[in-house]
């Protein structure tokens, strides 16, 4: 079975990451969960029940280093969804978060990375994420954004049950 690391940052579609969870594995996947900090504390009462879920302990801190990893290497990466924060950490090598830190350390690695931002129109008119998207996408991680990924909507009017899921596992499924 291949291993896939499933990372997500506190944006609204994270509360449907069992489901996500649940649809990888139907795919064939032995899905390990990673959440940015605040993704943690969004869904905090269901991380006992994403374990099990997945059999993995749930991560969202660095192991300290005479620790013994608990996941087995990953053959896959998606992460998703995507902040304007995570996507400009990445893309400028800024890795104080555990999720950020093992994709910025993938491309170095090698491993195949799907990406599918969630971010409001707003946040897509800095200058910085459209920079950030380039920066990836030459990094040669699969950047879901725009037509066949992930739209924009307007600041607080996204609906979590829209994101499109199924068009990111089926990405990281190709390859």
């Amino acid at each position: 079975m291949r291993t896939l690391y499933l990372f997500s940052s506190a944006a609204p579609p994270v509360v449907d990451i069992a489901k996500a969870i649940e649809e990888a594995q139907a795919d064939g996947w032995d899905v390990c969960l990673g959440l940015t900090p605040t993704a943690a504390r969004w869904i905090g009462e269901s991380l006992d029940g994403l374990a099990a879920l997945t059999g993995h302990p749930v991560r969202w801190e660095y192991r300290l280093p005479w620790q013994p990893d608990a996941w087995p290497e990953p053959d896959a990466i998606l992460f998703a969804p995507a902040t304007f924060n995570s996507i400009n950490a990445w893309a400028l090598g800024l890795t104080d978060r555990f999720v950020v830190g093992v994709v910025a350390e993938g491309i170095g690695k090698g491993i195949p990375i799907v990406t599918m931002p969630c971010v409001n129109e707003a946040f897509v008119r800095h200058p910085q994420f459209e920079q950030s998207v380039a920066a990836l996408r030459n990094a040669g991680v699969n950047v879901l954004y725009g037509e066949g990924g992930f739209l924009p909507h307007p600041p607080g009017e996204g609906d979590p049950a829209t994101y499109p899921w199924r068009a990111a596992l089926d990405a990281v499924h190709a390859g």
